[in-house]
């Protein structure tokens, strides 16, 4: 969840820290804070609660500058928001600085046998323990700042990834990870560390993804890595593909904005990868094992968190409709807990964005160690599910700053399109022709979302006559109840107007009590014609004999709601399999509009972070 910036080399790290955690700050905005080996050799602190910015203050008014420093934007775990919990933190000598971002579970325990030896602590923090142990252990001599590292993290439990600075060292910049994303960008005659490529996107052309269980050694001379036992490891060195630009607004108000209108350009980039001139899909990198799996899989199991477990309830429908494959969806966060029985002949599909979500992570463990080879769809290149997977299937969304998932849902969406295509024809539930029909339809997509963000402005005047309102109610069916869901969840994560998502039929069975004049209903109305669109009409009426308050997501040309919703937004339309993909934008303009209204902080909403990489 925190964010993590480290550098050692011949610059002033102190801009170079603050400038990658403004492109972290995403990962978390309690607190922020810096520390740095100056010239004088004093390790000096700065850390202020609150946005980046109030640390830029301060560093303003009590400059500090030196070749070695690290850097923190901090999600609170342990400990409230403030200026004494904020990282950096120090040993009881002020010699060894630490930023962590995890959690050390037994840190209670070694905080009761490091104060029984007289330690003094000063924050609420589990971080804390880190640095005392380290200098408990450098004091009982005989050891080097990286075996000493070493050592306290054979006794550590829990996830971490760690910076490291030592007053002592002045060359020296040490990173350690365990479950916790940790990144080296490796420059000339300067290196890096950060939580996100992004961070260091402008500085460096190569990057180390350090594995669980891994140390490093930062030099400006090179990367030094080992495992926690010294066993030396020969890193690999990748090139980042990533542009600076993409981590920048580009001229939109916020990065929820822009991210909403890349969404065409994301599809197309997919769509480009994976199908070919004539309409058949093909997987690329994990082609080989879905090929193989499509016929000896007999079922299906799709796990994930938050909005990617949406992505999966989409996914679970459109696997069971094409490929005759029962399919089944799980929370990561629950999967491990309920004692699953799982088949032979499971092929588990993970969703992330950022790869790097623990629930998520625990549970493909799990599954692994049940005997089921894993798929990932997953956005970020040398993340830790990519690592942990049989085969991925990148969906290419680049760098997504703001929190609320935009378009790496999309790009989810459409992800499980394409294997669910490609599935299909494998085991021979699709025909040539149909694949060829379905792909062509699909790659008019991004097309129609295009017109939809031509619609903002509707959607905007829609908005300004609910921002007010406590809260909503969102409806859907099939395919488009969980786009009710993910919806309601946008909704609620940067507008914080509660919004409850639910499957129309089921109404009748409780949300209906809350139905009055003040309560808006979105409610997702396309195609125009089946026997799901009747019952959705049934449902509507239901809403407008209580006197709510009812928003039609609807096809173009389909007036036939009109004299009962209160307000309509047109989307193009599509067969039912695809609709998902364009409604979703429409309810993402709404929530945006309903956030901005309200005078939320878009892109950095409150208590959330972007990766959650904590249990």
């Amino acid at each position: 969840m925190c964010g993590i910036v480290g550098y050692v080399g011949p610059k002033n790290a102190v801009p170079l820290l603050i400038e990658g955690l403004k492109r972290l700050e995403y990962r978390g905005y309690d607190s922020a804070g810096v520390a740095v080996r100056q010239a004088d050799g004093a390790l000096a602190i700065r850390k202020r609660v609150g946005r980046l910015s109030n640390l830029e203050e301060a560093l303003d008014a009590a400059p500090l500058a030196g070749g070695l420093g690290i850097g923190h934007t901090r999600w609170a775990t342990h400990g409230e928001p403030s200026e004494i919990n904020s990282h950096p933190h120090l040993d009881c000598a002020g010699r060894i600085a630490v930023v962590h971002n995890g959690i050390i579970e037994n840190y209670q325990a070694l905080r009761a046998e490091l104060e029984a030896k007289g330690h003094v602590f000063r924050s609420q923090t589990d971080t804390e323990v880190i640095p005392h142990l380290i200098g408990d252990i450098l004091k009982q001599g005989g050891r080097s700042p990286v075996a000493a590292i070493r050592e306290a993290l054979r006794r550590a439990k829990g996830a971490y990834a760690l910076g490291v600075v030592f007053r002592d060292e002045p060359d020296a910049l040490y990173a350690a990870r365990c479950g916790s994303p940790l990144i080296v960008g490796v420059g000339a005659g300067e290196q890096f560390i950060a939580s996100d490529v992004p961070a260091i996107l402008n500085r460096v052309k190569q990057v180390i993804y350090l594995d669980d269980g891994e140390v490093a050694e930062l030099r400006p001379s090179g990367v030094a890595v080992s495992k926690l036992d010294g066993t030396p490891v020969q890193p690999a060195i990748k090139a980042v593909t990533l542009k600076a630009e993409a981590a920048e607004r580009a001229g939109f108000e916020t990065f929820m904005l822009k991210e909403i209108h890349e969404q065409p350009r994301v599809l197309r980039t997919l769509l480009a990868a994976h199908v070919g001139p004539d309409g058949a899909v093909n997987l690329g990198e994990a082609e080989a094992l879905v090929a193989a799996q499509a016929q000896t899989a007999q079922r299906i199991l799709i796990l994930s968190c938050g909005t990617a477990y949406y992505a999966g309830m989409y996914g679970r429908l459109l696997l069971e409709r094409w490929t005759g494959l029962p399919c089944e969806t799980d929370l990561g966060s629950e999967f491990r807990y309920r004692e699953p029985r799982l088949p032979a002949h499971t092929l588990a599909i993970a969703v992330s964005q950022s790869g790097e979500t623990a629930d998520t992570l625990a549970s493909v463990r799990l599954a692994r160690e049940m005997g089921c080879p894993v798929a990932s769809i997953c956005n970020v290149p040398g993340s830790t599910l990519l690592r942990e997977s049989d085969a991925a299937l990148l969906t290419q969304a680049g760098p997504e700053i703001g929190v609320a998932s935009t378009k790496a849902f999309t790009a989810q969406l459409m992800a499980f399109a394409l294997l669910a295509l490609r599935i299909g024809r494998l085991r021979g539930t699709l025909s040539a022709a149909r694949e060829r029909e379905l792909t062509v339809e699909l790659a008019r997509i991004p097309d129609y979302i295009h017109r939809v963000l031509d619609r903002e402005a509707d959607v905007k005047a829609i908005s300004q006559k609910y921002y007010e309102c406590f809260n909503a109610l969102y409806l859907g069916r099939r395919f488009n109840y969980p786009i009710a869901l993910e919806g309601a969840l946008k909704n609620k994560e940067i507008s914080y107007q509660h919004a409850e998502g639910y499957a129309a039929g089921e109404m009748k069975h409780g949300p209906i009590a809350l139905i009055n004049e003040f309560l808006p209903v979105v409610c997702l109305c396309t195609p125009t014609a089946d026997e799901v669109r009747d019952k959705m009409v049934s449902n509507l009426k239901e809403v407008e004999a209580r006197k709510g308050r009812i928003i039609a997501v609807v096809a173009e040309g389909d007036d036939s709601l009109r004299g009962l919703a209160h307000d309509v937004v047109p989307v193009p339309e599509t067969i039912e399999e695809f609709s998902p993909l364009v409604n979703v934008v429409a309810l993402q303009l709404f929530a945006y509009h309903n956030a901005k209204l309200r005078g939320a902080d878009i892109d950095k909403p409150r208590n959330l972070a972007k990766s959650v990489t904590v249990e």
